[in-house]
């Protein structure tokens, strides 16, 4: 009896996860009026998922579209594409099998912690634990408050012991839930930044002359649900009375342009922009951290994956930044530094120019709050696996975004105001 009851369980348990069989993700490309309204259209009338933008308001011509189709909808939208004569690519072939295949550097266990696997949060948890007690010379922790489940945000901060007060970088991972290798590059920056100090002069130089807080994770909730239940998960997992759609997106919840355009205020929405500015508990606690100690973070850099993108400020504006110029040359020396390890080619600019007008996104609320270098990281690859990105990937796509992080943070270094 008692082992029917745990096969029972099991299987309610198994019920629950969400499967993404025979589910495709397509790249359209529209060229035509006709094509952004039809794409507007058939989001509208089926469950669509944007990967790429990240919602159909933001779809225009001549940029691509990457969505994840349903099975049972790919008929229609076959059907519909064939009407319209818009070109069209199969990125993915089946989701389900893509995601089985996301874990392919071997089997470990789960709670055993790996720089070249993506781990769950207890996991991630239980490493900032274990790092910042065995670094206790170049590593201290703190809580900056509770997400909307209860799950504690921990902040380390990297540097050299002082006395006094330090400028600093604010360096934040996995705004977004399924974005997976966004919180692989924070504990691979983390590690590198452990092992190389004493015998790297740069990242010597920089832990002794600055400090660096690292959020491995920011939206803690909604990754936990991304592990558990649901692969394609991206917002928060707040609940907004007098609705049935949990979450909003926290980078369209910052103050900055708060839900002006790219932004949704339908709750239901992948880019709902909360209920007010700060409505998200995680984006707050980030936003209060920063407010508190701005006078000393010189940098901000927020990793998102996909698209290889190096962005700064503005995106809720096409206006440029009064820092234009330099931050688009720091930009620009990152992303060489990045292409020369692998090859691999980042685009760099502001936000709106660059990709699409989007409001509440924390680089842009960072900046107009007087962090000067404030740039966002859209990490591997391109669309081919988007936001699938296999294990396997994991060393070379950190390796080589240490080296524009590095550069970003030297240039700081040496232009502190």
């Amino acid at each position: 009896m008692k082992v029917l009851l745990f096969f029972g369980l099991v299987a309610a348990a198994l019920a629950d996860v969400t499967r993404f069989e025979g589910e495709k993700v397509l790249r359209l490309k529209p060229v035509l009026a006709e094509h952004v309204t039809l794409i507007r259209d058939l989001a509208e009338s089926i469950e669509v998922d944007f990967w790429s933008p990240d919602s159909p308001e933001l779809v225009t011509i001549d940029i691509d579209v990457d969505i994840r189709v349903p099975a049972r909808y790919l008929s229609i939208v076959y059907t519909t594409l064939g009407q319209s004569s818009m070109a069209h690519e199969i990125l993915i072939e089946d989701v389900q099998v893509a995601i089985n295949r996301q874990a392919d550097n071997g089997i470990s266990p789960k709670e055993l912690h790996s720089y070249t696997k993506y781990n769950t949060w207890d996991t991630i948890l239980s490493w900032i634990n274990s790092i910042a007690s065995s670094n206790p010379s170049l590593v201290s922790k703190q809580v900056i408050g509770n997400t909307f489940e209860g799950r504690p945000m921990t902040l380390l901060k990297l540097g050299k012991s002082s006395g006094t007060t330090k400028p600093s970088i604010f360096l934040d991972c996995g705004i977004h839930a399924r974005e997976w290798i966004s919180p692989a590059f924070c504990q691979w920056f983390v590690k590198e930044a452990l092992e190389t100090y004493g015998s790297d002069s740069q990242m010597t130089s920089l832990l002794d002359q600055m400090d660096v807080y690292v959020l491995p994770v920011i939206n803690i909730d909604g990754y936990e649900y991304s592990h558990t239940t649901n692969r394609m998960w991206r917002k928060t997992r707040s609940k907004l009375s007098g609705s049935s759609c949990l979450g909003a997106d926290p980078n369209r919840n910052f103050d900055a342009g708060w839900c002006t355009v790219g932004a949704s205020s339908n709750p239901c929405s992948e880019t709902f922009c909360g209920s007010t500015p700060e409505s998200e508990i995680e984006v707050k606690h980030v936003a209060d951290f920063i407010r508190k100690n701005k006078s000393s973070i010189k940098a901000y850099l927020t990793i998102h994956s996909y698209s290889q993108l190096l962005l700064f400020p503005y995106s809720y504006s096409y206006n440029l930044a009064a820092d234009h110029s330099e931050l688009m040359s720091v930009a620009q020396g990152a992303s060489a530094a990045l292409t020369s390890l692998y090859g691999t080619r980042y685009t760099s600019g502001p936000g709106a120019s660059t990709i699409y007008l989007a409001a509440g996104g924390s680089d842009d609320w960072a900046y107009d709050l007087g962090v000067k270098y404030s740039y966002t990281f859209e990490l591997r690859d391109t669309g081919y696996h988007g936001f699938l990105l296999p294990e396997s990937q994991i060393k070379p796509t950190c390796e080589e975004t240490m080296l524009a992080v590095k550069y970003i943070a030297a240039h700081v270094q040496k232009n502190l105001y």
